[in-house]
């Protein structure tokens, strides 16, 4: 163990020991359990920790912490992972002053562990060993296959809350909400075409088949209204309580409305959070991986605070005419705590519901039973929309497509 020792110039000799010791093998060792927990920390982040480390001293635990904090955390959501985390990875009962001099990682029981994150706990569990070193039996690699997946895991993953899952069952889900269909409401347009039921006969239809058979009728064609699907608007929020929901989310709507897309119909994507970020050519790339990745770089406010009133203004200003019409179907993804002003709030969701199809609030917050919008943006938009539908795990996306069927006959 490295001892500090007695100096005239006391952050030099620190300097010196840290170097000498283990602070900074321990450090990176920390940074790659932040990774595993979901937390952002490259290897420059980590070199700031040290950094910052030594800049408050390694006499005071809270000091270490607080420091490290400020340059490894930049999401609220990823702020309790990290204290917890460092409590439990930073941990030496014997040598309680010494102990973020020589940073010693230590196990804990059994019955801690149960109560900590699954983020946390995931980060903390032992790597798995390679498949060259471990080198399992044909029959284990068999019957390791074959439980990966049961019937029971798969189950508690479609009722689990997306902001509940570790760092590999969010992946996971985010697989699996990938391939549900969401066919979207059709309606009967103007424009007619040829088919066996219709109010009229489809004369140029009836006249080419009789020249095909020699002048005999044969068939009687008629002119039936086309099936067209509603164009789609959405709107997704990108906050801090948002982040994990809206990732999801829009995974799944890239690729459950790609069919519709590919067809035709009109799908325009924006987020908003203290302001609005058109995602629409993202969303027309073809690999969800692909539209994710540029969705992260368009926006600009993510995991920010939530102003809905002036993002709609600014849909309405700039998009209004292109965007907005009577076939519109409006879909509003967010758990309604809005920070901006009720009014603005208030006049531009009038204007809205007046001048498209409808207007459908898609709410995670109704995962919890008796669940009130008592918050002043939360009134406002139950108030404005036509329909609050809940999108919090699997099993409320495999609903949806049938809620959104009833809504629009309602």
């Amino acid at each position: 163990m490295t001892r500090l020792a007695a100096a005239p110039d006391a952050g030099v000799s620190l300097l010196g020991d840290a170097r000498s010791g283990k602070l900074a093998s321990n450090v990176a060792g920390f940074g790659r359990a932040l990774r595993r927990a979901g937390v952002r920390a490259d290897s420059e982040r980590i070199a700031l920790a040290t950094e910052a480390a030594l800049a408050v001293g390694l006499a005071s635990k809270e000091d270490v912490s607080a420091a490290m904090e400020s340059v490894l955390v930049s999401r609220e959501q990823d702020r309790m992972v990290f204290r917890e985390l460092f409590d439990v990875y930073f941990r030496n009962p014997e040598v309680a002053q010494k102990l973020l001099a020589q940073l010693l990682p230590s196990a804990e029981g059994k019955a801690e562990a149960s109560k900590r994150r699954p983020r946390v706990r995931e980060a903390l569990a032992p790597p798995k060993r390679p498949a060259a070193q471990a080198r399992p039996r044909q029959e284990d690699q068999k019957l390791e296959f074959d439980a990966a997946m049961t019937a029971s895991h798969l189950q508690r993953l479609r009722h689990a809350d997306f902001n509940a899952l570790s760092g590999v069952e969010f992946h996971l889900v985010e697989r699996l909400a990938r391939e549900i269909p969401l066919p979207l409401p059709k309606v009967r347009s103007r424009r007619m075409q040829s088919g066996q039921r219709g109010e009229r006969l489809h004369w140029a239809g009836v006249m080419r088949r009789a020249a095909q058979h020699g002048g005999e009728v044969l068939n009687l064609p008629r002119l039936q209204r086309c099936q067209k699907t509603l164009p789609l608007l959405v709107l997704v929020d990108v906050s801090g309580s948002m982040e994990r929901y809206a990732r999801l989310l829009l995974a799944f709507l890239h690729a459950s409305t790609r069919r519709q897309a590919m067809g035709g119909a009109r799908r325009d994507v924006f987020a908003f959070g203290t302001q609005l970020t058109d995602l629409t050519p993202a969303f027309n790339l073809g690999d969800t991986d692909a539209m994710l990745a540029a969705a992260s770089l368009a926006i600009a406010d993510f995991a920010g605070g939530t102003q809905l009133g002036e993002s709609l203004a600014t849909l309405r200003c700039e998009h209004g005419r292109r965007l907005i019409g009577r076939r519109t179907l409006v879909l509003i993804i967010t758990d309604g705590l809005d920070t901006g002003e009720p009014s603005a709030l208030e006049n531009e969701l009038a204007w809205l519901g007046r001048r498209c199809r409808r207007v459908l609030w898609l709410n995670p917050l109704l995962r919890y039973d008796g669940y009130a919008p008592l918050a002043r943006g939360a009134s406002v938009l139950h108030r404005h929309a036509d329909g609050m539908l809940a999108v919090h795990n699997l099993e409320s996306l495999d609903d949806l497509a049938g809620s959104l069927a009833a809504l629009m006959r309602r």
